[in-house]
């Protein structure tokens, strides 16, 4: 009798028998354990560009804090960033989208920066944190990513205004979203169906997830020259 032997979760083959070539494609191209040297190594990578990227996100969201409270007290109270018609903080202060939900988007920043500063120290300590956890945080900061870029939209479109504190807050909240789903799609706590799953871990582990981000700010700064231009710093 011919023995068997587990060649996936999907299905077995005799001893000996070639691999399918399709069953290799659904095989998990990086390493299965969470804890070796090399995993662990590039999780506290991650968790370190998180944490810078996430502390000039709150620094930021100090600053525009401060000049939301500076505008409180004098509603023509002007700002260091006033530097033209289009580079205005205080034009984008004023309007309605500074406050969407009754008091200052930058005390968001303060809340969001800080769940993910914590996880991210956390992180770099060698704590592991459930699937449970992780998602709720994935899905947390999501909303802050969709914020951020509606916010962006709002002052690109609507305001005709840019406030550059926003616009960098825009951008390490992408940075930092991208490191968190980096972080979970490779730990597994993200689960694509099919080959999406391993294909999503190759991708992540070579880093080729790096250039999607890089491309995004590009075309992010891309924008706002070719819709300003020389108008950034006219007055």
């Amino acid at each position: 009798m011919t023995g068997v032997t587990e060649d996936s979760d999907l299905a077995t083959r005799p001893v000996g028998a070639a691999a399918d070539p399709i069953d290799l494609l659904d095989r998990d191209p990086v390493d299965d354990d969470p804890d070796s040297p090399e995993r662990v190594a590039w999780r506290r990578r991650t968790a370190i560009e998180m944490v810078v990227s996430g502390a000039i996100g709150l620094f930021t969201s100090f600053v525009l804090s401060i000049e939301a409270w500076r505008l409180a007290l004098d509603p023509s109270a002007t700002f260091s960033c006033d530097v033209s018609s289009v580079i205005s903080c205080s034009t984008v202060a004023l309007s309605p989208q500074a406050e969407v939900l009754g008091f200052p988007n930058a005390f968001l920043g303060i809340a969001f920066e800080s769940v993910v500063i914590a996880i991210s120290v956390a992180g770099i300590a060698g704590v592991r944190f459930p699937r449970w956890y992780m998602l709720g945080t994935q899905a947390l900061y999501t909303v802050a990513l969709v914020f951020a870029w509606w916010l962006f939209l709002q002052s690109y479109f609507v305001i005709k205004a840019l406030c550059p504190w926003c616009l960098l807050i825009t951008v390490t909240t992408t940075l930092v979203w991208a490191g968190l789903t980096r972080w979970n799609v490779r730990d597994g706590h993200l689960r694509l169906p099919g080959r999406a799953g391993p294909w999503a871990r190759r991708f992540v582990a070579t880093g080729t997830d790096w250039y999607v981000t890089a491309a995004v700010i590009v075309l992010f700064l891309a924008a706002i020259l070719l819709k300003y231009g020389p108008t950034l710093l006219a007055a």
